[in-house]
């Protein structure tokens, strides 16, 4: 082997190294497998909602966490449920110390039906820790307007009543309070999981 192929060889070991270590120690975009929102990162439109425990939920109190933010409703027959269930898998994963850092929240698109207690009742089946928010619909249409949300009433079976077409994407909102990622339905839990990790280093 002459000197030449030598040095080449060494050189590019040597690129593939420095490549490896700003991967590494600067994560970038590319490295998230959710929808990234394009920089500079907008922030998320406010939510301001009255609790069942009659306090309010303030989404620019939750800076300094993580939030997974989600719209549905109670009565939906598969999408939200799926997903309410997909949420939990994710913190199971993350663990005690990395969840704590993690807010779950559901905003219905059925206020018709979800009371502020309706909804915390239902997202408690998942787990006690997420949050479950309604309003009146002129407060919601400001909110889901904000979020791109559609959402439209169509005609169910007797038995189920109407439903609820809706936008079904999970939106993550980072410590900043910006709008960073967001994730189409029955994502990966695992990509999830590895998107809060790359976010909480």
């Amino acid at each position: 082997m002459d000197k030449k192929t030598l040095f080449v060889g060494a050189f590019a070991f040597l690129l593939i190294g420095v490549v490896a270590a700003i991967v590494y120690f600067f994560p970038g975009t590319a490295r998230f497998r959710g929808t990234a929102y394009a920089e500079p990162y907008p922030p998320a439109p406010e939510i301001d909602l009255a609790r069942d425990s009659g306090t309010r939920f303030r989404l620019s109190e939750m800076r300094g966490d993580i939030v997974l933010l989600f719209f549905g409703y109670t009565s939906c027959p598969d999408v939200c449920p799926i997903t309410m269930g997909e949420l939990k898998q994710v913190l199971d994963k993350l663990g005690e110390n990395d969840a704590k850092k993690v807010q779950v929240v559901f905003v219905t698109v059925d206020p018709g039906r979800d009371t502020p207690e309706t909804v915390q009742k239902y997202v408690d089946h998942f787990d006690a820790g997420f949050v479950g928010l309604s309003g009146s619909e002129v407060q919601l249409q400001m909110i889901w307007n904000g979020y791109g949300i559609f959402r439209e009433i169509v005609e169910g079976t007797s038995a189920a009543g109407y439903l609820v077409d809706h936008t079904a994407r999970i939106t993550l909102i980072d410590q900043s309070g910006n709008l960073r990622l967001s994730y189409g339905f029955e994502t990966p839990v695992d990509d999830i999981v590895h998107d809060v990790k790359l976010l909480l280093k």
